[in-house]
């Protein structure tokens, strides 16, 4: 089968569990600059809105998708930067409803819904999953680094206006980089500011994975285990999430599929492989490594592929 343009994965979810991908945004296209970004350093810092891919070609694949029959716990619209900066978002979203009864989610850093047709949009989706880092201004410049036509207090009034009204799942994302907002005085300051936003859950996540910024570090796991007691959240790494899988036959462009919008480390690339009965795991790592479509980053003895 021919790779998708939008659609990505299945690929495993922690909190969801297997996860249908659709990404509505290029490559890099975001209104933050997040140190700890997986996806690497933003390319295109925007904070407005754009049609930048057709509605209905979307929904085809998607429609196309559905023939397979495969079978997903979720669909999550998430993909290559910042979802809610897709002009057509909320028309995404009822469009997916109408076709299919699995829940919707959308992963968002939540800094434009301050905008009320961003917030009219997103009403749509069955859970939405924003990151809250940081609670005051400086900490959030510094870990997540916003494009200059957002501040702090419009970001956050913004998200607690849209939790008021929302009355689907809201699951709140932390992430926590060592230094910067993993002490009591910053963990307070979030739980205070937890407690202001209408939410069903928290989650707590660390940079396992390669960051925007090498100076990036995790917080130790006592420091984990503080958030968790603070904040009353569940740490994502404490859940377990099984493996990735594509419909795409050949090996190299599976995995060439989903490093595009999800980066796997050596590891999950070879139980992927094993998974699908690839005879040597190793010489597809090589030819990924040498591939000029793949970026490597090693990080913590950990080898991560990015397309």
């Amino acid at each position: 089968m021919s790779d998708y343009r939008y659609l990505y994965g299945p690929v495993p979810s922690r909190r969801m569990g297997i996860s249908l991908g659709i990404s509505p945004i290029p490559q890099g296209t975001c209104n933050h600059a997040c140190i700890y970004c997986q996806l690497g350093r933003t390319s295109h810092m925007t904070n407005t809105p754009e049609m930048f891919f057709e509605v209905e070609a979307i929904l085809g694949e998607f429609i196309s998708w559905q023939k397979t029959g495969k079978a997903v716990d979720v669909i999550t619209i998430v993909g290559e930067g910042e979802p809610t900066l897709y002009k057509g978002l909320g028309d995404l979203l009822r469009g997916l409803k109408a076709l299919t009864q699995i829940p919707v989610a959308v992963i968002t850093n939540g800094a434009l819904l301050y905008d009320p047709a961003v917030c009219e949009g997103l009403l749509a989706a069955d859970i939405v999953l924003p990151s809250v880092d940081a609670a005051d201004e400086a900490t959030y410049k510094r870990i997540n680094r916003p494009h200059g036509n957002l501040n702090f207090h419009q970001v956050v009034g913004g998200l607690k206006s849209f939790a008021g009204n929302y009355k689907g799942q809201l699951w709140i994302e932390t992430m926590l980089v060592k230094g910067v907002n993993d002490d009591d005085e910053a963990l307070w300051g979030l739980k205070k500011l937890m407690d202001e936003i209408q939410h069903d859950r928290v989650y707590i996540n660390t940079p396992v994975r390669p960051p925007a910024e090498s100076e990036v570090e995790e917080p130790s796991k006592d420091r984990v285990e503080r958030a968790i007691e603070i904040l009353g959240g569940i740490a994502i790494d404490h859940l377990v999430s099984e493996g990735f899988s594509s419909d795409i036959e050949d090996d190299f462009q599976a995995v060439l599929s989903i490093i595009k919008r999800h980066p796997m480390n050596q590891f999950e690339v070879k139980s992927f492989l094993t998974l699908r009965g690839n005879p040597d795991p190793e010489a597809l790592l090589e030819r990924l490594a040498a591939s000029e479509a793949v970026k490597v980053v090693a990080y913590k003895g950990y080898h991560t592929y990015r397309g």
